[in-house]
């Protein structure tokens, strides 16, 4: 970090002094990541290229947004910024794990990260990425950072070799770097995803429409679904906490039997759910849960949303409770 910076959060929060660099911001978590760190920081500065992120999640961004590609060769960082990032948050990425092409998600991916940790090297930010649960496969439960990285599609690799390169460089050029492995993110500013948007969105779509709840047979699965004002909170955490990866989750499985029972509730609706086939079987993840137990003792962050609280906030802020 840059001599003489402080690092305590409290001194973040009330009024601190800090420049900080969202890439992705455009996109759900990096949107979400950035309303909420303008209000702490002095200079907020988004890169995006639009390719997957929204402009109308930024309504009421008060900070400058530049529109570039940070995954192509020789990226000239000075030409877009006037500022060295005491903190870069890198959220960039095709989050697609039904994308057609591999090989652009590897490259898109990859070389972005790699241009951010080498343009981290000279402006001496800290670098707080976001990594996914898809590393560990179809791994036993619960996933604890020391579990077996088995990832089974293209997406969950390039998470993977993310993971591998910043730890070469913390290793190899004395970068902070935190990697956090996000579960299954669900909130606000997901709906220009699509199909890639949480099960949670889109079970509540057909919904509210009258329509029976389409989930794949019979509907047992789980998932560690985690809010993203927990996972906002969990960058903030990460801000302070060493180098490293770790998991951002509930540590508690919901499976997709009773998120369609919290949606009943919370939206006043009595649908029985439509079990069909699932066609994603090769890389399909039954079961998620994270051990959350090296993010509450190395980052002190702890999820304060449980399944029915986040849905329910979650409703409210689409309109539809």
């Amino acid at each position: 970090m840059k001599e003489g910076f402080f690092k305590n959060l409290s001194f973040f929060i009330y009024g601190g002094f800090m420049d900080i660099l969202i890439t992705g911001g455009a996109g759900f978590i990096g949107s979400n990541l950035a309303l909420h760190l303008q209000k702490m920081a002095d200079n907020i500065t988004i890169v995006d290229d639009f390719s997957k992120g929204d402009y109308k999640n930024l309504e009421g961004f008060e900070g400058d947004v530049v529109v570039a590609d940070i995954s192509k060769e020789n990226m000239d960082w000075e030409h877009y910024l006037d500022f060295e990032p005491d903190y870069i948050f890198h959220e960039a990425s095709n989050t697609d794990t039904t994308y057609p092409d591999d090989k652009e998600m590897l490259r898109s991916n990859i070389e972005g990260f790699r241009n951010v940790l080498e343009f981290a090297i000279n402006s001496q930010a800290k670098v707080i990425y976001a990594s996914s649960a898809g590393v560990y496969g179809k791994g036993t439960i619960p996933m604890s950072e020391n579990s077996q990285r088995e990832p089974k599609n293209a997406y969950a690799f390039s998470k993977y070799i993310l993971e591998n390169m910043a730890k070469k460089y913390v290793e190899n050029y004395d970068l902070e770097c935190v990697g956090l492995r996000y579960f299954n993110v669900y909130g606000p500013r997901e709906s220009f995803k699509g199909k890639a948007a949480s099960m949670i969105y889109q079970l509540a779509l057909q919904m509210k429409e009258g329509k029976k709840p389409r989930i794949f047979e019979f509907g047992e699965q789980f998932r560690d679904q985690i809010y993203i004002k927990d996972v906002v909170e969990a960058n903030i955490r990460a801000m302070e906490a060493p180098s490293g990866v770790y998991n951002v989750g509930t540590g508690k499985p919901t499976s997709f039997n009773k998120i369609v029972e919290v949606l009943n509730k919370v939206l006043g609706t009595t649908l029985e759910p439509d079990y069909i086939k699932n066609p994603y079987t090769q890389f399909y993840q039954d079961q998620t849960l994270a051990d959350v137990s090296l993010a509450a003792s190395k980052m002190g962050f702890v999820a304060k949303y449980d399944i029915e609280a986040g849905i329910e906030d979650y409703m409210r802020w689409l309109g539809f409770a």
